[in-house]
Order: C-alpha cells, then structure tokens, then sequence
C-alpha cells in the first residue's frame, strides 16, 4: 500500500498542474492495475497536497495581490472562478460518476490533445496579464469549467484558453494556477465535509494512515517541482511533448481496452 499511495501522490502531484489530466490518471491507474480505489478520505490527502503545493510557490504572488492593492488581478481571478465554482458544484458528483469510461478518456486526451497543439501553433503570445480584461477572464474561466470532465485537463483548458487570446505561454500558465487555487481550496473543502460521515475505521478504505501521509507529501512535492519547472519550460518551450504524450496515452488505452474485453 506504501508503493501505491506514492504513486498515487507523484501521478495527483504532477498531473494536476501538467496539462495531461489528473482526474483522468487517477481513474486509469486503478483500471490498468487493477489497484484498489484508495477512497475518498485519501483523495482528500492528495488534493491536500496539491493545495499546499500551488499555495506556497505563490505565496508571494498573493501577498503581494493584498500588500499592493491589485484589485483588478484579485477581480480577474475571482470572475474567473465563477463559471467552474458553479458547475461544479452543480455538476462534479455527476460527472465524476457517469464519464469514467476509458474509451471516453482516450477520446478526451486525444482531441483536446490537438485543440492545444492547434491554438499552441496557430495563436500568436504577445500579450501579458496586465493587459487581460474582464471578459477575458470569464472566457478562461468557462475553459476551466471543462475541467470537470476527465481527460480535458483544469490547467490544459486554462493555458489554452489563455493562449487562444494572445497571452504568453508563461502568463497564461501563472494566471492558470492562480484561479485554480480557490477552485481547489473550495473543492477540498467541499470534499473535506463529508470526512464527518466515514466511520474512522475505513477512513483510507484498507489504506493506513501512514500511506495516507505519504501519499500527501508525493502530492505536495511533486505538485511544487511539477508548477516551478513546468513555468520554467515554458519561457521557450511549447506545448507539443504534452500533446505527443496524450496521443500516446490514447492509443495505449484503447489497445488495452480491446485486448482485456
């Protein structure tokens, strides 16, 4: 169980900031090795993780929103966060349960693959955050409420809506983790809630709590190294190898799908 809850923490670590989909990672790890579903008290340690993680590295960045009085960024990131907070709200338990298929997945990763790679190449990065406007925000915000559906990626809809608009790879990327982090903060919280209801004899469904813990610390590692090297890439790297990386992950899904009916 230790291998598997670190595992599961570098795969929620990495995946949730890279734009390769970590809900859909974590439904496929259980469906290619046959693992048992961890459960979600130890889900709610893992996306614990990627909080503190996204929370420390812009640290400053928010200190600096409040110490500075920059109204009009904190503005961008709240109008941003409206679309997401409300849908998903209104619609996660359902999707979460209804679009679990693996084909389905392998659908997302490759079509939403290419939107990226299409708006990565054709879209011109010139403009910076300063420059963003209300409406601006909305739309990447209506591209973080995609998210919800695995495969998409929270951070690949994000960054490419950002692209979409002119924005530099880099600064769409930043305001990307920054809206995200009070969309993960309210959906840990919301998950949190309902900790109350577990008996705590299953809280971590036949994982201990030192595995819980561990998994926590891959998450919160991973998830910082995966937000400072992946903002690094991208002063000059493109989008492309993420692509690559979702089409392959595709193909290797439906292959698996048909040889294991």
């Amino acid at each position: 169980m230790i291998f598997q809850a670190i595992i599961y923490g570098l795969i929620q670590g990495i995946a949730e900031f890279l734009p390769i989909s970590s809900t859909a990672h974590l439904i496929l790890l259980p469906y290619f090795f046959h693992w048992q579903d961890p459960g979600l008290s130890f889900d709610v340690f893992l996306h614990l993780g990627t909080l503190i993680a996204i929370i420390s590295f812009f640290a400053r960045d928010w200190v600096e929103i409040f110490k500075d009085k920059k109204y009009k960024l904190l503005a961008l990131i709240i109008i941003a966060c409206i679309p997401a907070a409300i849908l998903g709200y209104a619609f996660e338990g359902k999707i979460e349960t209804s679009l679990r298929s693996p084909l389905l997945i392998a659908a997302t990763l490759a079509i939403f693959g290419l939107v990226i790679y299409l708006v990565d190449r054709f879209m011109k990065h010139t403009q910076k955050l300063k420059n963003m406007n209300y409406g601006q925000s909305i739309l990447i915000g209506l591209g973080q409420s995609l998210a919800l559906i695995p495969g998409i990626s929270r951070s690949g809809a994000t960054m490419t809506a950002g692209i979409a608009l002119g924005f530099k790879r880099k600064t769409a990327a930043k305001f990307s983790f920054l809206i995200a982090t009070p969309i993960m903060l309210g959906a840990t919280i919301f998950r949190a809630k309902d900790l109350v209801d577990l008996p705590i004899t299953g809280w971590f469904n036949g994982f201990s709590l030192l595995a819980a813990i561990i998994g926590f610390l891959a998450a919160l590692i991973s998830g910082y190294l995966a937000i400072k090297y992946l903002l690094k890439y991208l002063e000059k790297g493109s989008f492309t190898p993420f692509v690559i990386y979702r089409i392959v992950l595709a193909i290797v899904i439906i292959i698996f799908y048909f040889i294991t009916q």
